[in-house]
């Protein structure tokens, strides 16, 4: 007789799995035309432009599919990391303000490629879903979704969501992400990477042809739980 174990709803991981798919049904929005709101959360990013390097990621995304995130992330109220909240969610607009980060960074790097006359990243090709969620579930709701899809920018190409360092703190190499789409401007004074960019562009491809894109929207799997 085997012994199964009942889906408990409250079980830490499926209440975080909820945030999760919570998220995955909420609208899709251009990423470089979001209104002002407060609040902070999770998020996912989507690419549905033309470079060959993230076909594979963008073709899952076209026509309103929108079923592979190339980043993930999250924005935690200011003070949340030093462990004191200073405000609260009525009053933070950490989660859009991480998002026009996010959409300044796009922004740097098609001045640099139109700059030089290469193709790039366009600001219009990319979008964006998020959750205000309360602030315990989101680091968790974050992590179940990177999980689940494996974002390139997130788990394989470093970089995206890295700030300018403080002053005197440019020892380490420049993050893969800024080396393959240069642009922004404090990421120029780290040293540069050992390898090129075709050597990256040869990693990329060879980590989304071993990647499975999920089907479903569903985060955790009951049968399993």
């Amino acid at each position: 007789m085997s012994n199964v174990i009942p889906f408990n709803p409250l079980e830490k991981r499926n209440l975080g799995a909820s945030v999760a798919e919570a998220l995955l049904a909420t609208p899709v929005h251009p990423l470089g035309e979001l209104m002002k709101f407060n609040g902070a959360g999770i998020y996912a990013i989507y690419y549905t432009g033309s470079l060959p390097a993230y076909e594979a990621i963008a073709a899952r995304n076209r026509e309103g599919k929108f079923g592979a995130p190339i980043y993930v992330g999250k924005a935690v109220p200011e003070g949340a990391r030093q462990g004191m909240t200073v405000s609260t969610q009525e009053e933070t607009t950490s989660l859009k303000k991480r998002l026009s980060d996010h959409a300044k960074s796009i922004q740097a790097v098609e001045a640099h490629a139109v700059a030089n006359g290469v193709a790039g990243l366009k600001l219009q090709d990319f979008f964006c879903r998020y959750l205000i969620v309360d602030d315990i579930w989101i680091p968790l709701g974050e992590s179940l979704l990177v999980a689940k899809y494996n974002p390139l920018w997130n788990q394989f190409l470093d970089g995206f969501g890295n700030h300018a360092p403080g002053k005197g703190r440019y020892n380490g190499v420049k993050p893969r992400w800024d080396t393959l789409h240069p642009g922004r401007k404090w990421a120029d004074k780290h040293p540069a990477r050992p390898e090129s960019v075709e050597e990256i562009l040869r990693d990329v491809a060879n980590h989304l042809a071993s990647v499975s894109f999920p089907d479903s929207q569903h985060v955790i799997d009951p049968k399993q739980s």
